[in-house]
This record gives structure tokens, C-alpha cells and sequence, in this order.
């Protein structure tokens, strides 16, 4: 009889949840978080083949979301606890969409200072165990138009591309842009490479015309801005 092929028989870096925890789940194609989610296969079939007949019976993410639990049981593979499970994860991604919809809606009602920031961003960064850089964008009357996460990872000069964050910040159509970055470590002292990083995103922002206001960094109790320190480079 022959074996059916599951995730175990794939090289430990090719399976999801060890690329997720290397990589991030950003790096993740929609079909290995699909498969995350469900666990297992059944016999005879793969959780990854699971995942992509979803995608193509469905559509897309949206389709599957739409689709009744009777709807989702039709697919070999998905039992009524899976299927559950499937809508519910799903519906708690409308919902962090549909609350971040509603911090941008009312960040861009007021004007924002360095603590308003750190307000508005410590939830979303504060208890990472890895850094996260963000780009907060904002108009011509300093109004928030937009939050993104742009990198992952150890902040230093070699890896974190100027262009990706202003990018981020042209594409919402900012006048200015702050950016901020956890310290998991708790203390929010900023490192050598902090201010590498702050200085090559500042003089990167003059010379595509768009100004990076600040660079707030987050960390347990406390947090750091280089405006108000008056750190070089000298954030006027």
C-alpha cells in the first residue's frame, strides 16, 4: 500500500510552522497559514493539499470566509471542529481589520505628540519578543493617515532599506512620517545602530523630499525620541 505523502515527509525548513518561526508569518504563502490552521490532514492526504483545495473551491480567503460550516464540511479533510475553527480565525482577522480601521479613523481626527504615539502604537509592538519598525504617516497638519509595519527583526544599518520606509509613507500620501521600534529588552536606550538607522532614514527622507519628524523607540515602562533628546542626527 502506498504511504500518503503529510508534512513530516517534507524538509523540516519547507514545513510551515518552522518557516512561520524562522521567517515570520508574512513570509507565508496564504495556502501554509490555511494549513497552520487545520493542523492535520487525513489519511491519504496532506494538510498543505487540504489547504489548496480550499483556495480553489472557494477562491480566495474572502470566498472561504463567506462560506457556510455545511459549505466548508464538503471539502476531505474538514470535519465540523476544523471548519469551526476555520471561521473563527478568520473572523477574528475581520475584526483586528475592522479595530485598526478604527485607531486610523481616529488618529487622523486630532494632531499626535511623541507620547500620543507611543499611546497608539505600544499595544501593537510593546510585548514583541523581536523588533518591529514601523512608519506612522502623516499629512500636511500632522494627522495620522495611516500605520504600517514595514520590517522584523534586529534593527541595524545593513538590513533595514531606507526606500522600503519611504515607500510606505509616499504610497499614504504623507506630508511627514514618524517612525517607531520596540526594544524587547525593556529599556528603550538607543543603541550605535539606532542612530545609524535614525540618521541614513532621515537624510534618505530629505533627499526625496518627504521628513522623517521622529524615531521613537518603545520600550517596557519608558520610551526614547530622538526629537526630544535632541540626538543626532538633530530632528528639528
Amino acid at each position: 500500500m502506498r504511504k500518503s505523502f503529510t508534512v513530516a515527509d517534507m524538509p523540516t525548513e519547507e514545513r510551515p510552522r518552522e518557516r512561520l518561526a524562522a521567517f515570520g508569518s508574512r513570509a507565508l504563502s496564504v495556502h501554509e497559514l490555511l494549513a497552520i490552521i487545520l493542523s492535520r490532514g487525513v489519511n491519504g492526504e496532506s494538510v498543505i493539499a487540504t489547504s489548496q483545495k480550499l483556495l480553489s473551491q472557494f477562491g480566495s480567503l474572502e470566498g472561504i470566509k463567506e462560506a457556510s460550516l455545511e459549505d466548508l464540511q464538503g471539502i476531505k479533510g474538514l470535519g465540523f471542529a476544523k471548519a469551526c475553527q476555520l471561521k473563527a480565525a478568520l473572523e477574528l482577522a475581520r475584526r483586528l481589520e475592522r479595530d485598526m480601521g478604527s485607531i486610523t479613523t481616529k488618529s487622523k481626527q486630532k494632531s499626535i505628540s511623541a507620547e500620543g504615539i507611543v499611546t497608539l502604537v505600544k499595544k501593537k509592538i510593546g510585548n514583541f519578543h523581536k523588533e518591529h519598525l514601523i512608519v506612522i504617516s502623516l499629512d500636511t497638519r500632522s494627522k495620522i493617515q495611516g500605520i504600517d509595519t514595514v520590517f522584523v527583526g534586529t534593527l541595524t544599518s545593513s538590513l533595514v532599506h531606507p526606500r522600503e520606509i519611504l515607500e510606505t509613507a509616499m504610497r499614504r500620501h504623507a506630508a511627514t512620517f514618524i517612525i517607531a521600534h520596540n526594544h524587547p529588552s525593556g529599556a528603550p536606550d538607543p543603541s550605535e545602530d539606532d542612530t545609524k538607522v535614525t540618521k541614513l532614514i532621515f537624510e534618505s527622507g530629505q533627499i526625496m523630499g518627504i521628513t522623517m519628524l521622529d524615531h521613537i523607540i518603545i520600550g517596557r515602562s519608558s520610551y526614547f525620541t530622538f526629537r526630544e533628546n535632541k540626538t543626532k542626527p538633530n530632528l528639528t
